[in-house]
């Protein structure tokens, strides 16, 4: 698909990232009582972000991340992988397949904190592990923050997947795909259905595009 046809699509998914973020809003004030899952998640995202500020950033561990998304993106879609590194100068994979997904997942999809989701799931489903909860959200707020603030790190260089997808689109798809992980993940953490808080992404988006039809 040609950059510009990419840049018209970005433009028109505009009315859905102001849908996005009415939507997260709506899901924040629902979980306003969670205050013990809140306050792990707070904690563990104060200890990712003193190890991150007093410490050497862990560029190999995110690296490893980064290029595992990538691969993991390309067999999810029928995909091969036929080389994979990753240093801490850089990484890469080489793939038989490749599309916008494949080449910006790793901007919006927290793997680690995928990982820890599915390691708990399965220890709670053999285990019981309900008193291990309060250890749990400290490690997804550690983990999630990870995946943002590395991101961000390495955005402040020349990325070529996103170079290769053009900067507007990527932009637009990164902040989509971003949002879409909390719309989901928060309610999943919550007692909020997660039915409805896509429902609320769909109604927000949906009044953007009708107050945008009726200003032109």
């Amino acid at each position: 698909m040609a950059k510009w046809i990419k840049t018209i699509l970005a433009i028109l998914l505009l009315p859905f990232c102001v849908g996005a973020v009415r939507a997260l809003l709506h899901v924040l004030a629902q979980t306003g009582q969670a205050d013990t899952i809140w306050v792990a998640l707070g904690g563990g995202a104060a200890c990712w972000l003193g190890i991150f500020f007093l410490l050497p950033k862990p560029m190999r561990l995110y690296v490893l991340g980064h290029e595992l998304t990538h691969a993991l993106s390309t067999l999810a879609f029928g995909g091969r992988v036929k080389k994979f590194k990753a240093t801490p100068q850089g990484g890469h994979v080489v793939v038989t397949k490749n599309n916008f997904v494949i080449a910006l997942a790793p901007y919006f999809l927290p793997l680690y904190a995928v990982l820890i989701v599915c390691c708990f799931a399965l220890g709670h489903l053999f285990w019981g592990w309900t008193s291990y909860l309060v250890w749990f959200h400290l490690l997804i707020g550690a983990a999630y923050s990870f995946h943002v603030t590395l991101t961000c790190h390495i955005l402040q260089t020349r990325q070529s997947d996103i170079t290769s997808q053009g900067y507007i689109f990527s932009a637009v798809i990164m902040f989509l795909g971003n949002i879409g992980v909390l719309l989901i993940g928060i309610p999943l953490l919550t007692s909020v259905p997660v039915l409805s808080s896509l429902g609320w992404w769909m109604t927000e988006s949906g009044a953007v595009l009708v107050r945008l039809r009726h200003l032109l």
